[in-house]
């Protein structure tokens, strides 16, 4: 029997790594009655970290998704990991979520992670609750941490619950809006209290201008009104409900869970969705309405090793039941969309169908992808793409061994449609293939995964940065090849010249001989050779490029003119030619958007200097700006971790190509002198 929307709960929890996420669900599946004991990071054995390296590292590295049924309302929580080189786990996440709970850790107050993630959840466009979390570790304080959010998140922060007591001493909440367990507070803790509940009541008040004159004339409002008003005020976004506890205590989830199911948006709340219906080639709104045409869209996509891939959907529209057939608009392709299960972690339960607001999963489609729409052939739409974030850093990896070369693209295939970040690319130059992620951990972790989930040992570099080389002036030359040996001979002599190009324009062949000197045939010769020159450089090995060479005049001989004589020839005069036209090497130049908080600007601008990097302009921002510049390639390579270095880890940057841009002497030096000795380096081997 499947859930009707009404009664759906779509909840995804955020934070800063360590502050207590995966304990919170954890809890809240203990208290709805989806686990019958809490499971523990430490002893890693909780619901959502189920994957070896997470047990071993004792962190989230995937969002995992689980649900409870509570008072007969089916919440679905998807957790998520709290280090910013899974962040794309997060970007998922949110594209099925309705409501988000940022935990914030009571002791570190609020971090990197929590101003980001909630800076997320808030461009999400979803309600955002807060949990003020480990309110019984030493040194753990709820009206610091409180005053810490109204600073970093706005007024609009209410406290809904309120310990009992502190650190070791903490026994409890007391809920501020339902006055329960109001008696068991005592001191300065119940006069901030009063305060606190007395700020809750006015803010819900104002959603309505009746229960503003009514709280302003007798200073409070019966419980249903203030009940009722207080889901209105979290579902504008008129209030950010702060919740106080220990979720490894079992303190104050309960009250979360009991606002979860009262308070917290269904799908029936949530803004119509918007597509492209494909038929009419028009944008459209879907409802959640369950007896509409199906739609969904893929959020998650897991590669089991047993069950192989499993597709984690949200149904925006209608209704879809097992065994039937779907239709991916993405790909145009008809998919059997077989068993419909729900998870709780690695655990799957079967159902006989999902309604619209509802999550659930889907195994062994044939060609489906995360961001992918599935939906009712006869009525096809298409939902906007999932909009992931460009790797930030990147490696070359090369199998070890033959072994690890013939499985090592079936792995990486299943590795990069489980994490859309990852990304996996073969240099045409330089023919490294070439790993890219948001950073160390993600790559090191991907790695890893190699080696446990697939067996495949592989090494890993820098990557070698895609040079090139060209010419900056004009020169001429002529070269004669001329062999004999015994039998018949070769002969080709060619003379031509060379001329830089703008940078872009590749490689330009002219053919300007005059009176036969060379006859037609043996231009094409010339032409091939010259291009067959062009992959080898003239300085350290590096193709040419934006170069035009022009043949003009030569001579041949009536029997030992031959095609490889003059592609001889010109390969020569053209590497000749090019030796006299000042040559140089080009580098790849990114253009780089790097979003820094005001605080940091100085000292992240120097850094780009240093890495020669050129300031093109800035954006201003809410307390960040975004810096606009272009950085060489090879200055990018780990800039992530310098940046996270510089900016306390609240820096991000993305990049893509621009140009190529002459390298400075000092560094061309540099560079021709490394591909010498790594020439001999091979002819030794």
């Amino acid at each position: 029997m499947s859930t009707e929307s009404k009664d759906i709960r779509n909840v995804i929890v955020l934070g800063h790594s360590g502050s207590g996420k995966t304990t919170l669900v954890e809890h809240l599946l203990f208290a709805g009655g989806g686990v019958t004991k809490a499971g523990s990071v430490d002893k890693g054995d909780t619901v959502s970290d189920y994957n070896e390296d997470e047990i071993e590292r004792k962190i989230s590295i995937n969002s995992s998704i689980s649900h409870i049924i509570s008072n007969n309302t089916k919440i679905n929580l998807i957790d998520t990991p709290g280090f910013n080189d899974f962040i794309g786990e997060v970007i998922g996440g949110l594209r099925a979520a309705d409501a988000a709970i940022v935990v914030v850790n009571g002791v570190s107050g609020v971090e990197v992670g929590t101003e980001r993630y909630f800076k997320m959840a808030k461009n999400a466009g979803i309600p955002i609750a807060l949990f003020v979390n480990r309110l019984d570790k030493e040194l753990s304080d709820f009206s610091r941490t409180f005053d810490q959010c109204v600073k970093k998140f706005g007024k609009h922060c209410v406290a809904v619950t309120y310990p009992i007591g502190s650190t070791a001493s903490l026994t409890g909440v007391a809920d501020l809006l339902m006055k329960e367990n109001f008696d068991k507070l005592d001191g300065a803790g119940k006069d901030e209290a009063q305060t606190m509940m007395e700020s809750l009541t006015e803010d819900v008040a104002e959603v309505d201008d009746t229960l503003l004159e009514k709280f302003l004339e007798k200073g409070d409002l019966e419980q249903g009104e203030k009940t009722k008003a207080f889901k209105k005020a979290f579902l504008g976004g008129n209030i950010i409900p702060v919740f106080a506890g220990a979720a490894s205590a079992d303190i104050g989830v309960n009250s979360l869970l009991t606002s979860i199911v009262r308070s917290f948006p269904s799908p029936l709340d949530c803004k119509p969705v918007e597509a492209a219906n494909l038929g009419t080639k028009e944008d459209v709104t879907l409802e959640c309405n369950p007896t509409a045409p199906f739609a969904g869209q893929v959020f998650k996509t897991i590669s089991d090793p047993y069950i192989g891939q499993i597709s984690i959907m949200k149904v925006f529209s209608g209704t879809v039941a097992s065994n039937a057939g779907g239709y991916n608009t993405v790909r145009s392709e008809k998919e059997k969309l077989g068993q419909i299960v729900l998870l709780n972690g690695k655990k799957d339960s079967p159902v006989d169908m999902l309604k619209a607001g509802d999550i659930g999963c889907i195994t062994k489609l044939k060609n489906t992808h995360t961001g992918d729409t599935l939906c009712d052939e006869k009525h096809p739409v298409l939902f906007k793409p999932i909009d992931f974030p460009e790797p930030a850093i990147s490696f070359s990896i090369k199998p070890k061994t033959r072994s690890d070369e013939d499985k090592i693209s079936t792995a990486l295939h299943k590795l990069t449609a489980e994490d859309n970040v990852f990304k996996i690319n073969r240099d045409p130059q330089t023919r490294e293939m070439i790993a890219s992620g948001m950073g160390d951990l993600h790559l090191n972790i991907m790695v890893h995964r190699l080696r446990t989930r697939f067996g495949v040992q592989v090494d890993i570099g820098t990557p070698k940065v895609a040079y090139k080389e060209t010419i900056t002036s004009h020169a001429d030359a002529q070269y004669r090849h001329k062999k004999q040996s015994g039998g018949a001979g070769q002969f080709g002599e060619v003379w031509l010249k060379v001329d830089p190009l703008s940078r872009g324009q590749g490689f330009e062949f002219v053919d300007d001989v005059v009176g036969g000197a060379i006859p037609g045939p043996f231009v094409v010769s010339c032409e091939k050779g010259i291009r067959a020159s062009l992959d080898t450089g003239i300085l350290a090995g590096f193709p040419i490029v934006d170069v035009k060479a022009t043949v003009y005049d030569g001579k041949t001989h009536p029997v030992d003119s031959k095609d490889i004589a003059f592609q001889i020839a010109a390969r020569h005069a053209f590497k000749d030619a090019c030796q006299k036209a000042r040559p140089v090497i080009l580098e790849p130049i990114m253009d780089v958007d790097i979003l820094v908080p005001d605080e940091y600007m100085g000292d992240v601008t120097g850094s780009l200097n240093q890495r020669r990097g050129r300031i093109m302009g800035m954006e201003p921002g809410e307390g960040a700006e975004t810096i606009k510049a272009q950085v060489p390639l090879d200055e990018m390579y780990k800039y992530v971790n310098e940046l996270k270095s510089i900016t306390a880890g609240r820096g991000t940057y993305t990049m893509r190509f621009n140009h190529y841009e002459v390298v400075p002497s000092n560094i061309a030096q540099v560079i021709i002198a490394n591909a010498a000795k790594h020439k001999q380096e091979e002819k030794e081997e």
